[in-house]
């Protein structure tokens, strides 16, 4: 990996270490220098072979626009900036510049890449990807010469293969194309992205191959706006995590080449997944078909599909078991968050369990009706409820709270500080920047006591129920949404039977 920095430091240890001993080092320096000129020369030259960026021959690509699911939106408007490129004697007569460069941005997982080679089969162009990680290293020059490298292998290719297109795909951008200034100790990521910067100045719509250049980035707030002005990358498209129909269109093309049994519902899959992406519904598939291979099953079921959502949350089951009071605590717990779930919107619950998996020693999970973009005051309140209800329940039963509600915290004071955001705290619309840091902690206290103390009461007007479902799911380890309000239906007529 850092041969090149072992070497000199061994060459400088070697030529102290004989210095030091009474030897002559003169004509071991002055052969050094020699050989660092004579490397420099190839390396200006383009003839050492370590420039040439690895993993950048053209791959072969049947990737298609039909084989990515989920983001119709962003496959239209790609599209569209394609269509002057695939088009473009047509477009030339109106006086349309070529397009040089185009921004994916989004998520991780949401199918960027994909994007990016589906791009290059609509345009019939040669496709050339490379990391932004491969451009960057500690010698000066190198990653600028590693630039200049790609742009004319991407022009070579192309003429090689008969093209007169080539779309290069950078991912991970924000490595070499961050704002300039910021590494002060080094001027090779400033060097780097000014060559970038160059070579996509030097496009021309009457080259023999006309190249267009395709990156990709999870934080394009960090890029230099010199990247992001007109003439360079010129379009920006938003790669965002799918809707529930996204998801299911996804879904579909992952199960395709398997086997499905007849009471699989992928639609109530896709609506179980919200905030996957499509690299989390592959995951998903293929552990739906993990789990289903284990058991010598001969097709996929739908409890292999519920199974593999946990799976990808939270990770697989652990072999530790805590003790019986800790599982008492958790099984409170986790009743607790289902219980206020249930009362805020009916319905909501799909499963809560005491199973340990991943890093936590159980968890409950909520049904989303559909996706939604606004919220309102009511269901952040509503949320909020929710997030509390789990330590709040262990305070009604067992007079005391536990670390396991770190993570409900973080969560709950995340949603409150969306809420003072939104104008929704007492201060009415306030810029939360410009609140004092005590202004801030007050209000964040006045909102999440508000919620705790409306739970606290809700849960001690219910801590037979509370008690009740608790011990079920402590004996059963795992409850269904359905089997949850069965037990609750239960308990709520029997307590209607004593009061009567």
């Amino acid at each position: 990996m850092y041969y090149k920095e072992i070497g000199l430091g061994l060459g400088a240890a070697l030529v102290f270490f004989l210095a030091a001993k009474g030897y002559d080092v003169v004509p071991l320096i002055f052969l050094g220098a020699a050989a660092g000129l004579l490397y420099y020369f190839l390396q200006s030259r383009g003839m050492v072979k370590s420039l040439v960026i690895k993993g950048n021959e053209e791959e072969e690509n049947n990737i298609t626009f039909a084989d990515i699911g989920g983001q119709r939106a962003a496959v239209e408007e790609l599209k569209e900036a394609l269509d002057f490129i695939k088009h473009y004697p047509q477009a030339r007569r109106l006086g349309v510049r070529p397009l040089k460069g185009i921004l994916l941005t989004g998520p991780p997982g949401t199918g960027k890449t994909l994007l990016a080679k589906a791009a290059a089969g609509y345009t019939d162009a040669v496709f050339i990807a490379a990391s932004g990680s491969e451009f960057v290293e500690m010698y000066a020059g190198v990653g600028a010469q590693r630039i200049r490298n790609l742009f004319r292998l991407a022009r070579e290719k192309a003429q090689q293969s008969g093209k007169n297109r080539a779309i290069i795909f950078i991912d991970e951008i924000d490595v070499l194309g961050g704002k300039r200034g910021k590494v002060n100790s080094h001027l090779e990521y400033d060097q780097t992205l000014n060559q970038l910067l160059v070579e996509m100045d030097g496009i021309k719509g009457d080259e023999k191959v006309n190249i267009l250049v395709i990156a990709a980035t999870n934080r394009a707030d960090l890029l230099d706006p010199a990247l992001l002005r007109p003439g360079r990358f010129d379009r920006q498209v938003r790669v965002d995590l799918p809707d529930k129909e996204g998801r299911l269109e996804i879904l579909r093309l992952h199960t395709r080449n398997k086997p499905l049994a007849p009471d699989v519902d992928l639609e109530a899959v896709a609506k179980e997944t919200l905030g996957f992406s499509g690299a989390h519904l592959e995951s998903l598939a293929n552990e739906a078909a993990i789990l289903a291979l284990r058991e010598g099953a001969s097709a996929i079921g739908q409890r292999h599909f519920m199974e593999a959502i946990e799976r990808v949350m939270l990770g697989a089951r652990l072999e530790r078991r805590p003790s019986k009071e800790e599982l008492w605590r958790v099984a409170v717990h986790e009743t607790g968050h289902a219980l206020v779930s249930e009362w805020v919107r009916p319905g909501s619950v799909t499963t809560l369990t005491v199973t340990p998996r991943g890093g936590a020693l159980g968890y409950f999970r909520q049904q989303y009706e559909e996706d939604s973009y606004l919220y309102t005051q009511e269901q952040l309140e509503d949320r909020l409820a929710v997030l509390l209800a789990g330590v709040v329940a262990e305070e009604v039963v067992l007079g005391s709270r536990s670390t396991g509600a770190a993570n409900n915290f973080e969560q709950a004071t995340r949603v409150a500080e969306t809420m003072i955001r939104a104008g929704m705290s007492r201060l009415g619309v306030a810029g939360s920047a410009e609140l004092p840091e005590e202004t801030r902690h007050e209000l964040l206290r006045e909102i999440l006591s508000r919620q705790e103390e409306r739970v606290q009461q809700y849960l001690r007007d219910h801590r037979e129920k509370l008690i009740y479902i608790a011990q079920e799911l402590l004996a059963a380890e795992r409850l269904t949404g359905e089997r949850f309000r069965q037990l609750l239906r239960k308990e709520e007529s029997a307590t209607s039977r004593q009061e009567k």
